[in-house]
């Protein structure tokens, strides 16, 4: 049984968490009973103590000498992971990073339902994202007055969403899945922030591969 307590969390384990759902997904999938410790901390680049110490933030979900069952497992994690509901979710910026997001959370982001779009482009008003249409960034008050959305996903310039980021706050925004070049701060009680730099984990890449040691002859 999980553990009640789960605002202590830390940080790194709750970011380790999808990582955990997904390899335990991947077992499930291949008919795979149950799995030690030390096999996923193997698949994961940890160490077993790491696991052991990860799930017991949550009570602990296997049985000493026998490991983890695979399928509690993986009902265990998805019930940490989505509580079993979706979050209502908008996207500001529909350019080809937001049609490309837009397609994600369609089709892969698990507990998140996509509710509307947003843009200030006069191509882009109307035009169909999947089943929705764009809508002009202008009504995106008065959608979120009525509809109550709690993430958003922000596809737009720096400048943009440094100057719509309060604004959605105000309207109750309780989630940013922030893709633009501005570092939105996770300042206000019950607000997370997930900034996304394309170009930082591209140029850490690049980075390690340049800096990588020659292989020897």
């Amino acid at each position: 049984m999980p553990n009640q307590n789960q605002n202590k969390i830390s940080l790194p384990v709750i970011k380790r968490l999808p990582r955990y759902f997904r390899l335990v997904h991947e077992l499930k999938d291949r008919g795979i009973n149950t799995v030690s410790s030390s096999e996923l901390a193997a698949l994961l680049g940890t160490t077993a103590s790491q696991v052991r110490q990860d799930f017991n933030c949550f009570g602990g979900f296997g049985q000493q000498g026998v490991g983890y069952n695979v399928d509690l497992l993986f009902r265990e994690l998805e019930k940490l992971l989505y509580s079993g509901r979706e979050l209502d979710t908008i996207l500001v910026g529909t350019g080809r990073l937001g049609r490309t997001i837009s397609g994600f959370l369609a089709s892969e982001a698990t507990g998140f339902r996509l509710v509307a779009a947003f843009d200030n482009a006069p191509g882009e008003i109307g035009r169909a994202l999947g089943q929705l249409t764009v809508l002009d960034v202008a009504t995106l008050q008065d959608f979120c007055k009525k509809h109550k959305p709690q993430v958003a996903v922000l596809c737009i310039p720096e400048q943009s969403a440094a100057e719509l980021a309060p604004t959605l706050l105000q309207l109750g925004i309780k989630g940013f899945w922030n893709f633009s070049n501005y570092d939105l701060a996770a300042d206000s009680p019950g607000v997370t922030v997930e900034n996304v730099h394309l170009g930082d984990s591209i140029s850490s890449l690049g980075f390690q591969v340049r800096n990588a040691e020659a292989p020897r002859a």
